[in-house]
């Protein structure tokens, strides 16, 4: 990338920024915040109440969906707070996400922040972008690796595409194991304090669960709930970059045109912005980590006429043409 075009692309991000500030839009909102967490904690704790209020029944198992549900509307304020869009002070921030990630569902904060951190960097970057790697038996993003992979992975790559569902029934399995697999191998005074809360959780889930309802029907019970809560959280971040240009490297690329052209936002308004925690609106998020939830949807305004102005292709779709798009690439990226 030339001197000039450095620059330029420096330029470019300048003139963008200084509209959004403008705008007011990075402006914190920690009372609209506050006034979102005392509302989701509550519809959480309500739905622990319904559960016991059903009690040992095996229709408990309709309480299942809406705990997986509440548990995702949680981690959502989790990832706000690993960006800092809820308050001013790191220490603030990173309470609100300990208590979301870890204490309330299970999630490593510490893990996921620096994980997520690097996905923002270097977005569908190949060996950079952790969201876009993975291990003999994850997905894979490039015919490259495809032809790479021998026997269930091998496997694994030419039907990914009709498994992609499927598999991230196991997500939030995936999630749990990460994080307590990152707090073993650092051993610190943060992991320490992590994996205590994290125990805490444990110890209050299981025994919420096995306290109304018996041994066979809380392991049904677990098991949808998890399975659902991993489901949804994978279906709010695939269609974000899922079927997006993969990168093999991104020196390239400036700030901006690299973040918008790996993005896709999803349209659907409040609705969708309220089912996926604003990551509908992932353009935005993506040039302006920081930006307050309840921002992104004007900026979206602001953006794609920047974009226009510039020629930078901004990509929106519905939530099924966004589905579609991710399932056909990893159809041909797992074919090899």
């Amino acid at each position: 990338m030339s001197t000039s075009t450095i620059v330029e692309a420096r330029a470019d991000y300048r003139v963008l920024t200084s509209r959004i500030s403008d705008a007011g839009l990075l402006d914190r909102q920690p009372a609209v915040y506050v006034a979102k967490m005392v509302i989701t904690a509550a519809a959480f704790a309500g739905g622990w109440v319904a559960l016991f209020a059903v009690g040992d029944s095996w229709a408990s198992l309709g309480i299942s969906p809406l705990l997986a549900f509440l548990f995702t509307q949680v981690d959502f304020v989790g990832h706000d707070a690993g960006h800092h869009q809820i308050f001013e002070t790191p220490r603030a921030n990173r309470l609100v996400g300990l208590v979301a990630g870890n204490l309330l569902t299970g999630l490593s904060f510490g893990w996921w922040v620096p994980k997520h951190n690097a996905h923002h960097a270097h977005p569908n970057v190949v060996g950079r972008d952790p969201d876009i790697g993975g291990g003999a038996l994850a997905l894979t993003f490039t015919t490259d690796i495809a032809q790479s992979r021998r026997g269930a992975g091998r496997m694994l790559a030419r039907h990914q595409a009709w498994l992609f569902f499927p598999l991230l029934l196991l997500e939030g399995a995936g999630l749990h194991v990460s994080g307590v697999d990152d707090l073993l191998r650092r051993r610190d005074r943060s992991a320490a304090l992590e994996g205590a809360l994290l125990g805490v959780h444990a110890a209050l889930y299981l025994t919420a669960v096995l306290w109304v309802l018996s041994p066979l029907r809380a392991l049904a019970f677990v098991t949808v709930q998890q399975g659902l809560f991993g489901l949804y959280l994978g279906c709010s971040f695939a269609p974000n970059h899922k079927g997006m240009p993969i990168l093999e490297e991104d020196g390239d690329l400036g700030f901006v045109h690299r973040q918008i052209l790996t993005a896709r936002n999803v349209s659907g308004g409040r609705a969708a912005a309220f089912m996926f925690g604003g990551l509908n609106y992932q353009i935005e998020h993506h040039l302006f980590p920081r930006m307050p939830r309840s921002n992104l949807s004007r900026a979206r305004g602001i953006v794609r006429a920047f974009c226009a102005e510039r020629d930078i292709a901004y990509q929106e779709d519905n939530l099924i043409g966004s589905y579609r798009q991710a399932l056909r690439y990893l159809k041909l990226a797992g074919a090899g």
